[in-house]
């Protein structure tokens, strides 16, 4: 590894582990670790959650002027209606579900309910880039609904785990209830990065409490799955190799504590899906599980793979050469047939996985 490392150029080499014991630790654990403050290249604070979160709207604000960036010039894709319904959640709150499908087909539609990222604490799924993705699904052929569930910061937040959790399996359930209505035949979930995770999470969910047959497939891209960074597995070099391709590995512990506050759910496979064993995840419906090869989460994500199929759940695992984290749904412009490709795989699942 130190030789591969030296071997390439100087700012590569800046991101690979120097020694057995760096090559397994990332960061302190949330509750211990230091933020550093602006222009404190020294001199460090605690980082209480009062900071965490406002740093999380500060990170929020970032990610939304980025996406609304990419999103300048498009428009509405045409032969696609958009409705909107509202559902009370569990304590009576509102959820928003986003439904779009394509003009004048009666069905019936294979149904994929949009869950979208953020580390399970910002951005929503109203968002320019998540509406282009939801509408692009729908143009292919697919009823979808994104649904808007609390966020553990941000905006939307803070509500940490489970609320997010609560309100996606409230709108599947929702969904599910509704397929005639929405001229579906079953339904799909799919997700990206921490909806992805909370994807993962819906099916582990549905498979302890006995309604998993109400999820046909679960398409997850781009994962944030594993909840804890202090101590990572080695074998997840991604997380070194790929550090600061557009995402920087110290933000996961940062967003993992606000989401779920002194890791008091690490070993819940429904809060990280990554602590899922075998007997969470056997039974489950088919999954997919796309990469990005210049991911720091690329190797989490087939990690989870690995553990899908060693438990019997029939699982394909993808990766995009060359992509960054969720770079498939980000460049639509700039990388139009990788776009067009991944609306294609996702809605071709769905249809695939009709019982």
């Amino acid at each position: 590894m130190t030789d591969e490392c030296d071997a390439g150029h100087d700012q590569a080499a800046t991101h690979c582990p120097r020694s057995p014991h760096e090559h397994r630790r990332l960061r302190t654990h949330p509750r211990t670790r230091q933020a550093r403050g602006p222009g404190d290249d020294d001199r460090r604070r605690p980082a209480g959650r009062p900071a965490l979160l406002g740093f999380v709207d500060a990170v929020e604000e970032g990610f939304e002027g980025l996406f609304a960036a990419l999103a300048t010039g498009w428009t509405p894709p045409a032969g696609v209606d958009r409705t909107t319904r509202t559902v009370p959640g569990a304590d009576g709150h509102p959820i928003t579900l986003y439904v779009h499908r394509p003009t004048g087909v009666d069905g019936p539609l294979p149904v994929i309910y949009q869950v979208h990222g953020g580390g399970m604490v910002m951005l929503a799924a109203q968002g320019p880039l998540y509406a282009r993705w939801r509408d692009e699904l729908a143009a292919e052929g697919a009823v979808v609904v994104g649904v808007e569930y609390r966020n553990g910061g941000g905006r939307l937040g803070p509500h940490p785990f489970p609320a997010g959790l609560d309100d996606c399996v409230t709108g599947l359930h929702w969904v599910h209830e509704h397929l005639a209505e929405l001229g579906g035949t079953h339904v799909v979930v799919t997700g990206d990065s921490g909806g992805a995770n909370l994807a993962l999470g819906l099916a582990v969910r549905a498979g302890r409490d006995g309604w998993s047959g109400r999820i046909a497939g679960v398409y997850a891209q781009c994962p944030y799955v594993l909840g804890s960074w202090d101590r990572p597995p080695a074998d997840l070099a991604s997380l070194w190799e790929n550090d600061r391709y557009w995402l920087n590995r110290e933000l996961f512990p940062l967003l993992a504590e606000v989401y779920d506050p002194g890791s008091a759910h690490a070993d819940d496979p429904t809060c990280w899906a990554a602590a899922a064993g075998p007997e969470d995840l056997q039974g489950l419906p088919p999954h997919v599980i796309a990469c990005a090869e210049l991911d720091p989460l690329r190797d989490e994500g087939l990690a989870h793979h690995r553990r899908l199929l060693a438990a019997g759940v029939p699982s394909v695992g993808l990766v995009y050469p060359g992509l960054c984290h969720v770079g498939m749904i980000l460049f639509r412009d700039a990388m139009p047939d990788v776009y067009a490709h991944a609306v294609r795989d996702v809605v071709g699942f769905a249809r695939s996985v009709r019982g």
